[in-house]
């Protein structure tokens, strides 16, 4: 199925459909594709070798790419049926390839370890992979997010056959995956435009637990059986005596060898705590030592956008974060209080699909409420059309924050010049990574 020699990737720049490029150009395959944006990692891509083009234009895809007895095409369930370069594939019969199944495919042939969850699995997986390389592992790891510490959502791996897999829940396409162990960190309401409701998703996560071959680690919270882990002290791998010691965390791990004591996190926030938890125990299982667990967890520099120090000053703080369900909001502003207290925070607020803003617009309300002052952009369409009075003024109507308002893109900067910021967030899965930069220069200028 994937022995041919050319693989054509439509929606390349993915975070998941880039990692699945770069494993094919480090087993020599002739790799290419299209993107309908380029993307700072569309731009990496093709410093690596990559062609890519911008413009549904069959012309500009390589005749070697329209051999059909030498070409693999991988899409992603996020290119519109109407693509035309999707449409001829199609009709030509060519073997065409969800992301999902290549990746199920290339998971056959290795250990898999997979980390599956509504929130947080990101972050748990870069961690999982960066505690096997720290003890000197190489493994493969496909990643939803470029790890700090590699620069990357890829980890080619030589001399081992872990592998370490984000499991996506979109589309149900963890469901391809067989893996030998898994976390799952949360099963909250969210895709619901994919699932028939909430219970739909949950026992769509039972399922997926129900393929893990040997070892099933559970965040504490989550309804399905296997090993727990989580911060309550009573699970089988949990984190004890968690303080603040100059703005990091730090706590023991409990495992059931004993205590591993004075961890100091790599990554603020409670709920990163936990990640490392579920990451650690996972590891465990796969006979990394305590030394080994306490150094990779404090040494890993985090995911880009996932709780992303850009200023990190006494008297300003600006943090990134990918954020886009209610639950990962609370979770980023309740840790930021924690580490901050006392601190005005000012968040600015991208809002990701029409209908996720309509199935959560109540929990949006009660965690966006949180911030001391809000800015909110318009809602960031993505695979979405409009839905009729689904929109930011609604929400921006019923939030409690003592100072909020609603702002277009090209006047964010100049209203972050006329205050006085002491912590600043951007919030968000869509577009709002296009001004991570730009708030950076006007903070630090203004």
């Amino acid at each position: 199925m994937l022995d041919k020699d050319n693989i054509y990737l439509i929606g390349i720049g993915g975070i998941g459909m880039s990692a699945l490029a770069r494993y094919f150009v480090g087993i020599g395959k002739n790799v290419a594709g299209y993107d309908r944006v380029r993307t700072p990692n569309c731009e990496m891509l093709e410093g690596e070798g990559i062609a890519i083009h911008y413009e549904d234009n069959l012309d500009l895809v390589d005749k070697e790419f329209r051999k059909k007895g030498e070409t693999v095409v991988i899409y992603t369930p996020a290119i519109p049926s109407d693509h035309s370069e999707l449409k001829y594939f199609i009709k030509r019969e060519f073997t065409l390839l969800k992301r999902a199944k290549v990746l199920g495919e290339i998971a056959k042939n290795h250990t898999c370890l997979a980390v599956a969850g509504t929130h947080g699995k990101t972050t748990t997986s870069s961690l999982l992979a960066h505690l096997f390389k720290n003890a000197g592992q190489n493994i493969t790891a496909f990643l939803g997010g470029m790890a700090v510490n590699y620069n990357s959502n890829f980890l080619k791996g030589e001399g081992s056959n872990l592998l370490v897999a984000e499991a996506d829940e979109y589309d149900r396409s963890f469901l391809q995956l067989n893996p030998d162990g898994a976390i799952i960190t949360s099963v909250d309401a969210d895709h619901l435009d994919i699932y028939d409701g909430e219970e739909d998703l949950k026992q769509t996560f039972q399922t997926f637990a129900n393929s893990i071959i040997n070892h099933p680690i559970i965040q504490s919270n989550v309804a399905i059986n296997g090993l727990s882990y989580g911060l309550t002290g009573e699970e089988d791998f949990s984190a004890l005596n968690i303080r603040i010691t100059d703005h990091s965390y730090v706590f023991d791990l409990k495992t059931p060898r004993g205590l591993v004591e004075n961890i100091s996190s790599g990554l603020p926030g409670r709920h990163n705590v936990e990640n490392a938890i579920g990451a650690a125990a996972l590891a465990y299982q796969y006979g990394l030592s305590d030394e080994e667990l306490k150094s990779g967890i404090s040494s890993f520099k985090g995911v880009k956008r996932r709780f992303e120090y850009h200023i990190k000053t006494n008297d300003l703080v600006y943090i990134d974060d990918y954020a886009h369900h209610p639950s990962e909001i609370t979770a980023l502003v309740n840790s930021i209080k924690e580490l901050y207290p006392e601190k005005n925070i000012c968040g600015i607020f991208q809002p990701h699909l029409f209908s996720r803003t309509r199935d959560f617009a109540d929990d949006f309300i009660q965690s966006l409420s949180l911030l001391d002052s809000l800015v909110l952009m318009d809602i960031y369409p993505a695979r979405e059309k409009p839905i009729p009075g689904i929109n930011s003024e609604m929400l921006l109507e019923k939030i409690t924050s003592e100072e909020k308002r609603l702002l277009p893109k090209n006047e964010i900067l100049s209203f972050l010049k006329t205050r006085k910021n002491q912590i600043v967030l951007s919030i968000g899965a869509g577009d709002i990574d296009q001004l991570v930069n730009p708030i950076k220069m006007a903070l630090l200028n203004g």
